[in-house]
């Protein structure tokens, strides 16, 4: 097997960054969902929702394993999404 130089890897280039609230959004357009039916499926406050996807508020432990139930995903896609690009491209 040949070995490779440093020389001769291209340097990775950085993915967009997202937020906690534009990756809620993201999914729940996904979804096809208003943020009335995220609320009813989560059980947080449609209100709270939308300061969420506006981040306005921040999301917690709690809040973030609700959203995640509601989506079927584990809680760390919404709470990390700069670590969990390629899980929530999975979702999409």
């Amino acid at each position: 097997m040949k070995k490779l130089r440093k020389t001769e890897f291209e340097e990775a280039k950085s993915q967009a960054v997202l937020t906690t609230g534009e990756v809620i959004r993201m999914l729940r357009d996904l979804k096809g969902w208003t943020q009335a039916e995220l609320a009813k499926r989560s059980g947080i406050a449609a209100t709270n929702i939308s300061l969420l996807e506006n981040d306005k508020v921040e999301i917690g432990k709690r809040r973030s394993e609700q959203i995640a139930k509601a989506f079927g995903i584990h809680p760390a896609i919404i709470m990390f999404p700069e670590y969990e690009g390629c899980e929530i491209k999975k979702v999409a």
